[in-house]
């Protein structure tokens, strides 16, 4: 492993190298240079940075794991959350799109960051490693096509570089990438610089987006409402490589928890004394890739564990949060939510599944009875009752449709903080698991901001799960008195 960190300027990088590279596992496309000399992702990285005297570390394998696998198309949107210094950038954001153009010779890239400079610095990188390498990607820079931030290659591939808020309209991209879209925290913590990040992406960037095109998000964690925060919450087809800086429970490399990421770079005790520096809030985020709310919440979602399997009898419920809005340009309305609970015999129980959707009424009513009709008529299916004769109407209107099912209506009383209370302490008891599944990272992430996130619409949808599951428990043991005795 090199001893210390590939620098993020791979520019004047020579690709020559007197050693065969290796094949690095059949799952990678396999190219060749004019000499029949096969070439993948991983081997021509390491050409790259091996006359720098380098090599690529265990999480660098991984992660062009990852971006090979946009290069085939088995994923289309790939998440990277890696701590500062992990050299993230140096292989997603210049080798990357340099390989990407030699897989798909006239395709088109936008890359955007945090500024135009820092996007055109990329830029400037892609190029020149492009220009030091055309016998082994099997193209060339245009002869009249040099700018860092914009430039185009012999085969009629394009690559343009922008900030946040950059000129994108009248583009459009086969891959977009989007690396550091946060510049500072002073931006993290402002509410209007997350809205005006996220409005963007969703209005202007990913419209950019040629049908099949790819995304790939490369970032540090700043705040939980961050765009990879927000990213996880509302889409859950998100492929995420996390990499903490130190190891924690189920890491995808196989370390221990509390091994260093790169240890050759910077090993565990140097990790520990820039923990002490930085504070338990930036380490969290920045470093672990696990940023804290802004207050302490209720749910401790650390202890909701992924089960592989549904328990083997118990009750269930599936129980609803309606919203009737659907998502539109410049809104960001709440979620119909429909949480399906088991409790097991010993008391303890799991989440089974999440739908989630936002759309207007016919499309949420239709929702609901498909899932019902999925769920089989064991299911109990608990509907929240608005207040008046509007809700009761609601209600009878969607128990009709509903026939042959269990549904259990009421009206929502207390607060939601009151309401989430007795299944908080179930999670605090670590009696509350969850099917694994994609919906978990975005069902967990609005737990741990409860009572102070954006959204509370699974945990409401929790909340009156339980609370049907707890008002129907049998009693714990059977009492035999008589009549008189009672």
């Amino acid at each position: 492993m090199a001893g210390r960190q590939p620098p993020h300027d791979t520019s004047g990088a020579s690709t020559r190298n007197k050693s065969k590279p290796r094949r690095s596992g059949s799952a990678q496309p396999i190219l060749e240079l004019p000499s029949g000399e096969p070439i993948s992702l991983t081997a021509w990285a390491e050409q790259v940075i091996a006359p720098r005297g380098q090599a690529v570390a265990k999480h660098h394998q991984l992660l062009l794991q990852k971006l090979d696998g946009v290069t085939r198309g088995d994923i289309d949107r790939l998440l990277i959350l890696m701590p500062p210094g992990s050299a993230k950038s140096t292989y997603s954001s210049v080798l990357f799109p340099a390989w990407w153009l030699r897989c798909h010779k006239q395709s088109s890239i936008i890359a955007t960051s945090h500024t135009a400079e820092l996007a055109e610095h990329f830029g400037r990188q892609v190029r020149n490693l492009i220009a030091a390498s055309p016998t082994t990607l099997g193209y060339n820079l245009a002869a009249d096509s040099h700018a860092a931030h914009r430039f185009a290659t012999t085969e009629q591939g394009e690559y343009f570089a922008t900030g946040v808020n950059g000129p994108v309209i009248g583009r459009r991209a086969d891959l977009v990438l989007i690396d550091d879209p946060v510049k500072n925290h002073a931006e993290a913590d402002s509410a209007q610089a997350r809205d005006h990040l996220w409005n963007w992406y969703r209005s202007e960037l990913i419209t950019r987006l040629k049908p099949r095109g790819r995304i790939v998000v490369i970032m540090t964690r700043w705040h939980h409402d961050d765009l990879g925060g927000r990213l996880l919450a509302s889409d859950d087809s998100w492929h995420v490589l996390k990499l903490p800086a130190l190891a924690e429970a189920d890491d995808p490399l196989g370390r221990q928890p509390g091994e260093a990421l790169w240890p050759e770079w910077e090993p565990a005790d140097a990790l520990a004394r820039k923990r002490a520096t930085v504070g338990a809030r930036i380490w969290a985020a920045q470093y672990q890739q696990a940023p804290l709310t802004d207050a302490s919440g209720m749910f401790p979602a650390h202890r909701i564990v992924a089960a592989e399997a549904a328990p083997a009898d118990g009750r269930c419920v599936r129980a609803w949060d309606l919203a009737a809005t659907a998502a539109s340009e410049g809104r960001d309305p709440d979620w119909t939510v429909g949480l399906k609970l088991q409790r097991a015999t010993d008391g303890t129980c799991q989440v089974l599944d999440v739908v989630r959707l936002r759309a207007g009424p016919h499309e949420v009513s239709e929702t609901i009875v498909a899932t019902a009709a999925r769920d089989g008529h064991a299911v109990v299916v608990g509907l929240p009752q608005d207040p008046g004769q509007a809700g009761k109407q609601q209600v009878a209107w969607l128990t009709s449709r509903l026939a042959g099912h269990h549904v259990i209506a009421s009206p929502e009383t207390g607060s939601k903080v009151t309401r989430a209370a007795p299944v908080a302490a179930l999670v605090e008891a670590g009696q509350l698991s969850m099917l694994r599944a994609a919906w978990n990272a975005a069902f967990a992430a609005e737990l741990a901001d409860f009572p102070h996130g954006r959204k509370d619409d699974q945990v409401d949808a929790l909340a009156r799960a339980y609370s049907l599951l707890a008002e129907a428990a049998p009693p714990s043991r059977r009492l035999n008195v008589s009549f008189l005795s009672r």
